[in-house]
């Protein structure tokens, strides 16, 4: 660094004149190899200060000069050690290695000026400036030049790359590998970025993970995010418990938080959506505000922007879908179409843009034939039928009048009935293999009839009978019978009535006829009785 020399020399000085003291003292005879207690020393006031430290080598001016009872203790080069007391176990290799270096032990350094400043215990240091202004932190393992330079009191840091973890001071279990690997971080702990640039300008994060170039580049206080892939969460700052896995994934995240984004460019340009879910190259690709997602597959929920609430899953599922929210979409390509819409169920079909409040299951043509359990044979009291448009849509016949418009009766237009011809038959082997008989009619002579009383498929071909406007139309030609039945009886009953009362009369008259009879049968005999009674006149003559 620039001020090495400047350091250097302040301590050959110092050195100088601590020789100069009426009580210094130099090892005798003068530095040439091997000393008692299995010490080595070379060059210019190598191990100048031992007393009673064992199994120390010095090789280099001042290298462990200030080294009393430290053991253990291997300096190479100028100055090494220099400033070592009573620390043992150390190995510097290279101009001023663990300089500063007192009672620390088990340290490790190799590089001008590793460790230089170093107090404390169990670090490793490999490359110039690595660990250089290492104070009392313990347990760091720092490799290439400047790694872990700014470190201070931080422990149990592992840097491997030219400036990695470079600004660290009191952050700790941090792990670095790659060229500027966490490069700014200052007090975060727990963090690991393998790649160049990986975590580089975390400050405060902690428990973060970045594998790739650039992954979790620009992350500064987010914490427990995952970044695995060259740029995964590249733009993140300040946002936490994200996961991110392959190149680009998240890659402008920036506040958003509780994402997972597995697949080259998955939720590639969120920046503050919440609780998403990606999985699969482009999965969310355009994915900003939009929380609470879903997206499993190939460019699934690729055009989704501020949606929220969706689940794709299938490759291209729900690709379309820009803002509409609360979608479900299954299988490959299902709810392609759909836009802006929301609350639609589509499950192995495209859909339709802009619908809404839909279920699409199949794709017409396809699929020939539905397999449902727990229907057939279960009473539903208080149900009504299902049935099917041409189109496959499903539904019921609903009957209350806020449903309609142009309603009257129905009258004679139910006559047409009275021309179909009912009939029994059999269903086409391929329909029915067990051959059942059935009653019914004949949708082609149905329609000569009344064309409104048969169904159409896509093609527009007749294909069945509406049996449920039969139905009404037969009841209409029940109830007007029924009037007609109703009107004959009354006419009877009426009739009947008239009958009686004219037997009645006819009794009474005969009654009358009797007593007028009978009254003149006595008038008769009293008429009878009152005849005077013949008198014979005798002739004296």
């Amino acid at each position: 660094m620039a001020n090495r020399n400047t350091i250097f020399t302040t301590i050959l000085l110092a050195l100088g004149c601590f020789a100069l003291l009426p009580g210094a003292q130099a090892v005798i005879p003068a530095p040439d190899g091997g000393y008692p207690n299995f010490n080595t020393a070379e060059g210019t006031d190598a191990l100048f200060s031992l007393t009673s430290g064992n199994n120390n080598t010095a090789i280099g001016s001042l290298a462990l000069h200030g080294n009393t009872s430290g053991s253990a203790n291997t300096a190479n080069g100028s100055g090494a050690l220099a400033n070592n007391t009573t620390g043992s176990n150390n190995t510097a290799n290279g101009f001023e290695t663990l300089l500063f270096n007192t009672t620390g032990s088990n340290n490790t350094a190799t590089g001008v000026d590793a460790l230089v400043f170093n107090t404390g215990f169990g670090n490793t240091a490999n490359g110039s400036f690595a660990l250089q202004n290492n104070t009392s932190g313990g347990a760091n393992t720092a490799t290439g030049a400047n790694a872990l330079f700014h470190n201070t009191t931080g422990s149990a840091n592992t840097a491997n790359g030219v400036d990695a973890l470079f600004r660290n001071t009191t952050g700790f279990a941090n792990t670095a590998n790659g060229q500027f690997a966490l490069g700014g971080n200052t007090s975060g702990s727990n963090n690991t970025a393998t790649g160049e640039s990986a975590l580089q300008a975390n400050g405060i994060g902690d428990a973060n993970t970045a594998t790739g170039v650039s992954a979790l580049e620009n992350n500064r206080s987010g914490s427990a995010n995952t970044a695995t892939g060259a740029e995964a969460l590249a733009s993140n700052t300040t946002a936490s418990s994200n996961t991110a896995t392959g190149d680009g994934a998240l890659f402008s995240n920036t506040t958003g938080s509780l994402n997972t984004a597995t697949g080259a460019g998955a939720l590639v340009v969120n920046t503050t959506g919440n609780n998403n879910t990606a999985n699969g190259v482009n999965a969310l690709s355009r994915n900003t505000t939009g929380s609470l997602n879903t997206a499993n597959g190939n460019d699934a929920l690729f055009f989704n922007t501020t949606g929220n609430n969706n689940t794709a899953e299938g490759d291209s599922a729900l690709s379309r879908n820009t803002t509409g929210s609360s979608n479900i979409a299954l299988g490959f390509h299902a709810g392609l179409n759909l836009t802006t819409g929301s609350n639609n169920i589509d499950i192995g079909n495209v859909g339709v843009a802009a619908e809404a409040n839909t279920i699409r299951v199949g794709k017409v043509g396809t699929q020939q034939a539905t397999f449902i359990a727990a229907i057939s044979g279960k009473a539903v009291p208080g149900g009504v039928s299902v049935i099917v448009g041409a189109n496959g849509r499903l539904g019921t016949v609903v009957s209350s009048q806020r449903f309609k418009t142009a309603i009257k009766p129905m009258e004679r237009a139910s006559e047409a009935i009275l021309a179909l011809k009912p009939v029994t038959f059999r269903y086409k082997h391929e329909l029915d293999p067990e051959g059942i008989l059935q009653f019914g009619l004949v949708a082609e002579e149905v329609e000569k009839v009344n064309s409104d009383l048969v169904a159409r498929d896509e093609t527009g071909k007749v294909y069945t009978v509406r049996y449920e406007a039969v139905n009404a139309m037969l009841l209409n030609e029940f109830l007007k019978e029924h009037r007609r039945v109703q009107e004959q009886e009354a006419t009877i009953n009426q009739l009947q009535a008239a009958d009686t009362k004219q037997e009645a009369t006819i009794a009474m008259q005969q009654k009358q006829i009797k007593a007028l009879n009978t009254g003149l049968q006595k008038v008769s005999d009293q008429l009878e009785l009152s005849k005077p009674v013949p008198r014979t006149v005798v002739n004296n003559q």
